[in-house]
């Protein structure tokens, strides 16, 4: 007799047996800073690229689409990450400037969402981030476009073995 699919899903691990702790109250107030801390604590658990996140952006008549891009730094001004304004989602974040971000560490039981506005940043600074680039080989890349995202909310959130996941949410 076969396992149906959806047991078969059901029966898959969740969450690793022991996981870090949070208390939101002891967190750091700033939310770049906890970020960094969970940050380096995945790092330290050696997770693989830990500053990769999926972004979710929607098109002028509201169709949603998602795909994976690497953080590239936060600062005052936002959380940047880059693509060519010719992409999909290039066309997408120029239709409708809003996206969400979400990092997800399996192994710590953690994940991230940042969500709000999105900011194109100046072409000297689109410039230098390509130049950057491991791969870059020196040739411009006009179409390449450094994007900040302005949160209006971040969500830390905990998984807990007892399913009473810790949820620390920020508005601005």
């Amino acid at each position: 007799m076969s396992t149906s699919f959806r047991a078969q899903l059901r029966a898959l691990p969740d969450f690793p047996d022991t996981m870090p702790s949070f208390e939101p109250d002891a967190a750091p107030q700033d939310p770049a800073d906890l970020f960094r801390l969970w940050l380096a604590e995945a790092l330290a658990a050696g997770i693989r690229q830990p500053h990769a996140f999926s972004l979710a952006t929607a098109g002028s008549a509201g169709q949603l689409s998602s795909r994976m891009l690497i953080l590239k730094d936060i600062n005052d001004g936002g959380w940047q990450f880059a693509t060519a304004r010719t992409s999909r989602k290039g066309g997408e974040l120029a239709a409708h400037p809003y996206a969400a971000m979400n990092f997800y560490w399996p192994e710590l039981g953690r994940q991230i969402r940042v969500a709000g506005s999105v900011d194109l940043l100046s072409a000297e600074a689109s410039a230098a981030d390509w130049d950057a680039r491991p791969a870059s080989d020196g040739t411009a890349n006009p179409a390449w476009q450094l994007y900040s995202l302005v949160p209006r909310e971040i969500e830390f959130w905990q998984a807990s073995a007892d399913r009473r996941h810790i949820r620390h949410r920020m508005t601005f």
